[in-house]
């Protein structure tokens, strides 16, 4: 291993290292002595109270001292400024300008500020808000009001834009690159020279890609006029993203990123070799460091590039591992003898990192956690990269005062570097640093069109506006001057003990559950790790059999594999119906203490963790998923296990239902089978197993680990064989007592009528089902944003999901570009064989099932009515993924469960006609809105009947006690999984006295006026609950009403009993005695009947609930057991798009 690789290795031990064991490392290298310390905090201290009274300090800081993210007006200009440009249309500006103007405290902020802009801009902007709300205000108000009203909307629009695009002009340097050059000529007069960046999103389409290289080269060519130094540091550089380059860049695309993007880079690098000017690689997000080094040594060896020192590198020093990337690229440069510039930069991912990492289940952070940290380990990179000057020109970024002074210590009279600092920000810092100690520095200028502004405006906001920010600091009198600019060194270890505040990623679901371990593709090592550990599996073929007390006496099945057919995955033995019921006679509950459950039940999860490489392969060869899915579908199913472990510990004066019988579908054959059993066992119920007839391989290894932890075969028997054979032997055996199914509505309705015909009649039935699930993007909305999140909802898994998009609405005033990005975007998707790891969808899960996909297909491309699809492998049971345009959700007359998305367009005013079209479809899954109005997305969210809403993120992914899943209507019966009333419905009712029925009294007319005559309860929230989640992300989960209860009695006292419990519940109580029990076939607008009759009238009741059209309607035997006759509905906010992540910032201090 050459001195390179070593170093590489030592780096990817550096990326989730113990903040607590690196710190102290770095203090170490830190070469500063106490009395330099104490001369530079005095220095720092004093250029605070020089600034503090500059008549000039600089708009950036100004704005972030009135305006931080600390209070609601801040965050609403960060919405407007980040959403307002790109929109198109009139009537959502007004919207927008509304929804961010009104109802602000503006009025707090008038004549705070020393900036005439900023106190201009906040009397317009309170103006503007209290013109908005229509009220009226006394004297100069009033006049003002009618100046406005006499103009009308469009005077407020216009005022608006044109304020937003003057902040716009505060952080962008100019809209062309001439422009900018022209704007920046006062500066260069002063003596700074330029860093150019060509702002915009990471490429999603290769089309953008080539866009952005264009824009790149061209740049390059415009600047090399002004290239006329023969000292490349004298003259203008450029900044690149290799994001903009390549739209996968992304380690398990390795090969075509080297090749492509490679490419790309090198061809700007030799251009600007040629033009003597400065290119630096931005640096990004931490899963893409590894990679990048791979892309700079290759091109940075490259001899057409020798004798060019202009080639440079950006580092982050909140990254746990910039230090060692500085070592490599100080051996890279001895190793080919060429100069080479390091910027170092503190991070403007810091959110994003915290975030990425708790959701994907880390060890630990990529970044540190704290600011004096970082502070520390920028001081550590200084103190090194100054003893590299031979190879390396360090370019210090920075607008902290406490930092400048410690590099200007450390420098002592080395001379060879540069300050960096961004266009808008550090004005009056560095004009002082410059004037008194005649330092070389560079602007970092943003150039582009102001729609652009976003990625940019937005990460400087979260990265500047916390109140742990210097910039925020800098001009707060409040705030003493030696505390802005305090020894890092010293807050930190004062502070050491509160390193806690940001939550480690095993926490985050404390104190339910531990998160489940994540397996991170982008990092090296443990992509290595996956490949070797899965390889035995490849071509393994099990021999199984179905898990029973007594041997199963069924016939032989081979499973196969959906992406190649000649792959026998294994065979297994099947159960028969004699074989049901002896399982069912042999079953016994499971009467253990709780504490001993729990151990038994993590030694589950914990076998499940480290069994993964075989779960791997499984999944992957009998079910098609690749191996994004097949790492989500683990960790859920671990998931699931812990938290219905700890939720069972509360049943403490509980019993168990009885004999349960779980019935899981073949898309999640691992998760929801979990799912199912734990939540039965956990309450000491007997289950008896019955998996997809396509996925038992799973099923069997995932009950042998259950046994091998310590459940006893008695208590849970894995039934494999035919579905409608097994299960409905099962289900309509009188000894069950509680079916649990997830699958189609058809099936689950189909269930519910064989149990209550044949079956036990006080059988329990949870159905979680399908869906026809909507999106809603408007023109406010991010379209890069929206683009990665409709083609997870819609292709993922291959759209095998119950919770995938299925109808998505476009407002019509960006729907051309829209649909050319997600086209674009969609042509970039691999699909192929599950097991490469670069595979992004696999097979549909049978040839069957995809010829009945493709059928709908055909008949789409008949009708002319097919605008996108993507070209598939010849081998494996594939289904190209298909865009389909409609006229509203009205045309799906049922759900195409695969990798098909129906595309509408939508005006500005049709929202509450999606909405009543939703509603109508009598499907109530899944919703996603991508929005910045905020009355636009609480509308939805108040008028939808959705069981999991997500905003300004993908409609997939519910997390175990985060985003408890399950919908209503024709999508399911509720109490949704992996939530807190799930297990109530495991759990045995009380006892009630049945009473006889007398069916003689009510008509069905009359009993449809009562019905009728009870009021319909509003959509009236009777509880919201906050559940846990990653940074950057609101769960709130609320519970309703039921809607109408029937309180059939029998008699009028027990009737006038259940209505009491049925008022208390929250819903409205109908009494109807003497209803003939078939009638309840007919009735209408009703959710629910409570009935405590003998078990041949129950039966009769559930007959005729049934044979009902619709959704499963609810029997209730005991009034007292009401807990789960409610709705329950989630709604899931990524509220990184509206400065959600403030309390996290604060944290970091």
């Amino acid at each position: 291993m050459n001195a390179l690789d070593q170093i590489r290795q030592k780096i990817r031990q550096h990326h989730l290292i113990d903040e607590r064991i690196l710190v102290p490392e770095l203090i170490n290298l830190i070469s500063l002595q106490s009395t330099e310390k104490k001369e530079i905090a005095l220095n720092a201290t004093e250029l605070v109270e020089i600034l503090r009274l500059d008549k000039n300090p600089g708009v950036m800081e100004v704005f972030l001292a009135e305006y931080g993210l600390s209070n609601d007006e801040g965050i609403s200009l960060m919405c407007l400024a980040e959403a307002l440009l790109r929109v198109p249309d009139v009537a959502t500006i007004d919207s927008l300008i509304k929804d961010k103007l009104t109802n602000r405290g503006w009025v707090e902020h008038i004549g705070n500020s020393e900036s005439t802009l900023v106190n201009a801009s906040t009397w317009a902007l309170m103006l503007t808000g209290k013109v908005l709300k229509n009220t009226k205000e006394p004297k100069i108000y009033n006049s003002i009001h009618s100046l406005i009203k006499k103009f009308g909307e469009p005077f407020i629009r216009k005022a608006v834009r044109a304020a937003m695009k003057e902040m716009g002009n505060q952080f962008v340097l100019g809209q062309s690159i001439e422009n900018a050059i022209k704007r920046g000529k006062s500066q260069q007069n002063n003596g700074y020279t330029f860093s150019y960046d060509m702002l915009g999103e990471a490429a999603l389409t290769n089309r953008d890609a080539i866009t952005y290289t264009n824009a790149y080269a061209d740049t390059i060519s415009h600047l090399s006029m002004y290239c006329t130094n023969n000292d490349i540091r004298a003259n203008p550089g450029i900044s690149i993203k290799l994001s903009a380059l390549f739209p996968r860049y992304e380690l398990v695309h390795k090969e075509a990123v080297l090749d492509i993007l490679g490419d790309r880079l090198f061809d700007l690098a030799l251009m600007a070799k040629k033009a003597n000017m400065g290119l630096n690689i931005d640096a990004e997000e931490a899963a893409r460091l590894d990679l990048s080094l791979d892309i700079i040594e290759k091109v940075f060896s490259n001899p057409q590039l020798s004798g060019w020192s202009g080639f440079g590198v950006v580092v982050q020093s909140y990254s746990k591992r910039t230090l060692v990337v500085i070592d490599w690229l100080y051996a890279l440069s001895k190793k080919y003898d060429q100069k080479i510039m390091v910027r170092l930069v503190k991070g403007a991912y810091w959110d994003t990192e915290i975030k990425l990492s708790q959701s994907a289940g880390m060890s630990d952070f990529p970044v540190f956690t704290s600011k004096a940290a970082t502070d520390i380990s920028y001081l550590a990179c200084v103190s090194k990269l100054f003893e590299m000057t031979d190879y390396i020109f360090p370019q210090f970024a920075t607008h902290n005062a406490h930092t400048i002074f410690s590099i200007l210590k450390i420098a002592k009279n080395n001379k060879n570097y540069e300050f960096q600092r961004l266009h808008g920000m550090g004005e009056a810092l560095y004009r002082h640093i410059i004037q008194n100690h005649k330092v070389k520095c560079r602007i970092y200028a943003p150039v582009g069109v102001h729609d652009d502004l976003l990625a940019y405006l937005v990460r400087r906001l979260l990265e500047n506006g916390a109140n742990s920010s210097f910039v925020n600091q800098i001009l707060d009198k409040r705030i003493n001057s030696s505390e802005v600019v305090m020894d890092p060194i010293h807050k930190w270890k004062t502070s050491i003990s509160e390193l806690n505040k940001v939550i480690k990623p095993n926490n985050i679901y404390q104190p339910s559950r531990i998160n489940s371990s994540g397996y991170d593709l982008n990092n090296v090592t443990e992509l290595n790790h996956i490949d070797k550990k899965r390889e035995k599996f490849k071509h393994k073929k099990w021999i199984l059999s179905s898990q029973l007390v007594s041997e199963p006496s069924g016939s032989i099945t081979s499973i196969v594999n959906p992406y190649k057919s000649s792959d026998i995955v294994g065979k297994v033995k099947n159960s028969t119906v004699l074989d049901v019921n002896k399982s069912i006679e042999n079953a016994n509950l499971w009467t253990i203490t709780n504490e001993e459950k729990s151990i038994i039940l993590n030694k589950i999860a914990d076998l499940y963790e480290e069994n993964f490489s075989e779960f791997f392969a499984i999944l992957c060869r009998e079910a098609g998923k690749t191996i994004s899915d097949s790492i989500s579908e683990i960790r859920e199913a671990v998931d699931f296990i812990r938290y219905y472990s700890f939720e069972a510990n509360k049943l403490t004066n509980s019993k168990p239902r009885g004999k349960i019988v779980c019935i899981s579908p073949w898309n999640f054959p691992l998760a929801i089978f979990t799912g199912q059993i734990i939540a039965a066992l956990s309450v000491g119920n007997a289950v008896l197993a019955k998996p997809a007839d396509l996925t038992p391989i799973i099923a069997i290894r995932a009950v042998e680990l259950m046994y091998e932890a310590g459940v006893p075969k008695s208590s849970l028997q894995l039934l494999i064989g035919d579905g409608p054979v097994i299960g409905n032997a099962l289900v309509t055996s009188k000894l069950i007592d509680g079916i649990c199914f997830t699958g189609s509505t058809k099936i689950a309705k189909l269930i519910n009528k064989n149990s209550v015909s044949k079956g036990n009649p006080y059988v329990s039935l949870i159905a979680e089902t399908g869906g026809i699930n909507a999106m809603i993007v408007d023109s406010t909305a991010l379209p890069e944003q929206a683009v990665k999140d409709i083609l997870a909802s819609s292709f993922q898994s291959a759209g095998q999901r119950c919770s995938a998009l299925r109808m998505l609405y476009i407002q019509e005033d960006i729907a051309n570009n829209f649909l050319e990005m997600l086209f674009g975007a969609m042509d970039e998707l691999i699909i192929d064989d599950p097991w490469s790891a670069n595979t992004d969808i696999g097979p549909i899960i049978s040839s069957s099932a995809a010829k009945d996909i493709k059928k709908y297909i055909d008949l789409a491309i008949v009708n002319n009515r097919v605008l996108h699809q993507v070209k598939i492998p010849t081998q494996g049971s594939f289904v190209k993924p298909t865009v389909i345009k409609v006229k509203s959700i009205t045309d799906l007359k049922k759900e195409i469960f695969g990798p098909v998305l129906h595309v509408a367009t939508f005006k500005a005013g049709d929202i509450s006609r999606i909405v009543n079209d939703i509603n109508n479809t009598g499907y109530g899954l899944t919703f996603g809105i991508h929005s910045r109005i905020d009355a636009r997305i609480h509308y939805l969210c108040e008028n939808l009947n959705i069981g999991n809403i997500y905003v300004n993120r993908n409609q997939i992914g519910a997390v175990v006690g985060s985003q408890p899943f399950g919908g209503e209507g024709l999508s399911g019966t509720g109490p949704k999984a992996g939530g807190p009333s799930y297990l109530y419905q495991f759990i045995k009712d009380d006892d009630v006295k049945t009473y006889n029925y007398n069916d003689k009294n009510t008509t069905l007319e009359n009993a449809q006026l009562l019905i009728d005559d009870c009021s319909q309860i509003g959509r009236k929230v009777l509880n919201s609950t906050s559940l846990p989640g990653p940074t950057g992300e609101s769960n709130i989960l609320s519970t309703y009403p039921k809607g109408v209860i029937l309180c059939l009695g029998p008699t009028k006292n027990i009737a006038e009993i259940q209505a009491e419990y049925v008022r208390k519940n929250g819903s409205i109580a109908c009494i109807i005695l003497g209803l003939s029990l078939r009638n309840l076939q007919e009735l209408k607008n009703f959710s629910a009947v409570i009935l405590s009759s003998s078990a041949e009238n129950v039966r009769d009741a559930k007959k005729a609930l049934a044979d009902r059209n619709g959704n499963i309607i609810p029997l209730i035997t005991n009034a007292k057991n009401l807990q789960n006759m409610k709705i329950e509905r989630h709604v899931c906010i990524d509220t990184t798009a509206a400065g959600g992540n403030v309390d996290l910032l604060i944290n970091a201090n």
